[in-house]
């Protein structure tokens, strides 16, 4: 005879409370009943403070001893070496999957290209599924991941980063910042306080640099502002040497003061310290005659002018990276076919410190 759903429930609470964590397929399995009732129970225990939920599992409320989640369930997150944009993203990853029961190993890809050896290392180690953010310095390299990531068979999600529609690895999960809205964001900041002469300072060795130069060029120009605008690399970008001066780049101090501009958007805020810098030691008062906001927003408040910034939410990508992994392991889990692929923009917020003021010209 079928046991009673409050037996069921107690074995449950009981089974939990001793794994630390259980899958809910496992408990069907076990319990010899549908995944669904075992979902309905967990609801239950979880209604009534006994266990927690989470993604496909359900978790004790004592936490659980690192040695239950350091074999077996495991994902990966890959990462480009010297990346502390990301790492809000890695760390927020780690606890959503601790919370699913599940372990993150984080492996650092240390050059362009480098990407492949760390997946190969991953899947080698037992990883389930794969979160990754290739360096994708140039649209080449990009091109050149897109045969071999579009042959691996665990799931995969892109963070930070989104195929393009004619490439073969369109069809993977991605979440990325809306970068297009961020430099909206700035420039409407600048616009509102009277500047039209505003200069991009930016990289163009990632693709959210090349998003935020086009976005600028695009955005500037429908504003009418094109004439007064414009854009200037700053630093670093592609190359046999990446950390090597580039010779295209700009000096920002005389770019500044040759064309009149008073306000500046500089990609990536690790470079807008630096410049700005630049800028007072040249005579150029912060924010008096120059106002700058920062992208990205990793340290642009701990600079002797604290920066207003673009602030992309870099914890909800890790997040959403890790939801997005557990949706398609839990499908492949449960057995059943594939769900509509998810790319999702996250909004970016404005964070408005000392180094904006109303335009003196």
């Amino acid at each position: 005879m079928r046991e009673s759903a409050q037996k069921r429930q107690t074995r449950i609470a009981e089974v939990v409370r001793n794994r630390g964590v259980a899958r809910i397929t496992d408990l069907a399995d076990e319990l010899g009943v549908s995944v669904v009732t075992v979902r309905r129970d967990v609801e239950e225990l979880a209604r009534r403070g006994e266990v927690r939920r989470g993604h496909g599992v359900a978790r004790s409320l004592r936490p659980v001893p690192e040695e239950s989640t350091a074999g077996g369930d495991a994902v990966a997150m890959i990462v480009p070496e010297r990346n502390t944009y990301l790492t809000e993203a890695v760390q927020a990853a780690r606890e959503a999957a601790e919370k699913a029961g599940l372990r993150l190993a984080l492996h650092i890809a240390d050059d362009a290209g480098a990407e492949r050896e760390a997946v190969r290392q991953a899947l080698d180690a037992g990883a389930r599924g794969l979160l990754l953010s290739p360096h994708w310095r140039t649209q080449a390299e990009a091109d050149a991941d897109h045969s071999w990531l579009s042959d691996l068979d665990v799931p995969t999600v892109l963070v930070e980063r989104r195929p393009a529609r004619t490439s073969a690895i369109y069809p993977l999960d991605c979440v990325r910042s809306d970068h297009a809205y961020g430099v909206h964001l700035a420039l409407g900041h600048l616009v509102g306080l009277g500047h039209r002469r505003i200069v991009l300072a930016a990289r163009d060795d990632s693709p959210t640099a090349r998003v935020i130069r086009a976005e600028f060029a695009q955005q500037t120009a429908a504003l009418g502002l094109a004439e007064g605008c414009r854009t200037i690399l700053s630093s670093r970008t592609a190359g046999p040497d990446p950390r090597a001066a580039d010779p295209r780049a700009a000096d920002l101090v005389e770019v500044v003061g040759q064309s009149g501009a008073t306000a500046v958007l500089i990609h990536s805020d690790m470079d807008a310290l630096v410049l700005v810098q630049r800028l007072q030691a040249a005579g150029i008062d912060v924010p008096g005659q120059c106002s700058v906001v920062a992208y990205n927003d990793v340290v642009a408040d701990m600079g002797p002018v604290p920066l207003t910034a673009v602030a992309p939410p870099k914890t909800e990508l890790g997040r959403v990276g890790v939801d997005l992994l557990l949706r398609r392991l839990d499908m492949a889990r449960e057995g059943l076919r594939p769900g509509a692929t998810r790319h999702l923009e996250l909004l970016p917020g404005l964070v408005i410190r000392e180094s904006t003021a109303p335009s003196a010209a």
